[in-house]
């Protein structure tokens, strides 16, 4: 039998938010790869090898994941939320880019739902419009490019979600974060700290910008910021489809 690869998406936590057709590959697979916590989240049976692995060894892992597929093996590997965005979809490829003696090998991307859009659903529907993702670590690039990229979203009055916003490496860069969004937004600016959505440690915060602090937020935290027409209508929060006032049909 052929070997193939599939990226995974497992969702932001809860089992009931894995796709079937994830659900599917997981149970045909020989072998899944990936991030520590991750693999942690596949249940172990007969047949089956969990390789887990540190979360700065993505391309070491794509290219193991090949390697087994061109031995035969069906191998996953997962990512949490979508593994096209910020995951290790784009790591695969970019391997594959380097290792063209894997051109032909079957590769699958199967999505997931991402930790933004489980938050946003929480709320309401704050990414009702135009919206951004940013990823504010600056591992793989300098934040000074994070800097420029959330001042320009501001400046074009998008949605945003915020990734991996603060670390106990680098604490201080949330802090500037939100003094560029004070310097380009109104202090009524809505902010949803959304922390292990579908988890048991799931915790919800809306507040304005005015009012947040860099400590509402940490590696389990999404943070959404709404644009200049995001509102509240009883508990939740969303963005209208446009301009258009309030009651408006569409």
């Amino acid at each position: 039998m052929s070997g193939w690869v599939a990226v995974a998406g497992l969702g932001p936590g809860a089992e009931d938010l894995v796709t079937p057709e994830v659900r599917a590959a997981l149970a045909e697979a020989t072998d899944v790869v990936g991030y520590i916590p991750y693999v942690a989240r596949v249940a172990p049976r007969a047949g089956l090898r969990l390789h887990a692995s540190d979360n700065r060894v993505e391309l070491d892992r794509a290219l193991h994941a090949l390697e087994m597929a061109r031995e035969g093996r069906r191998v996953v590997i997962v990512s949490s939320g979508d593994p096209g965005v910020f995951a290790m979809a784009s790591a695969l490829f970019e391997r594959l880019e380097t290792a063209p003696d894997f051109a032909g090998t079957e590769i699958r991307i199967l999505p997931g739902i991402t930790a933004m859009l489980a938050a946003a659903a929480r709320a309401g529907a704050p990414l009702g419009h135009d919206f951004c993702a940013i990823n504010l670590s600056d591992n793989l690039k300098p934040f000074d490019l994070v800097e420029h990229r959330l001042r320009h979203a501001a400046r074009g009055d998008f949605a945003m979600a915020f990734y991996n916003p603060r670390s106990k490496s680098r604490p201080h860069q949330f802090a500037r974060v939100l003094e560029v969004l004070r310097e380009e937004c109104e202090p009524e600016r809505l902010i949803i700290f959304a922390r292990a959505v579908s988890t048991p440690d799931e915790a919800l915060r809306v507040v304005t910008l005015a009012e947040a602090a860099p400590e509402m937020a940490d590696m389990r935290t999404v943070v959404l910021v709404g644009n200049s027409q995001t509102r509240r209508v009883g508990p939740w929060v969303y963005t209208p489809r446009g301009t258009s006032v309030a009651g408006a049909a569409g």
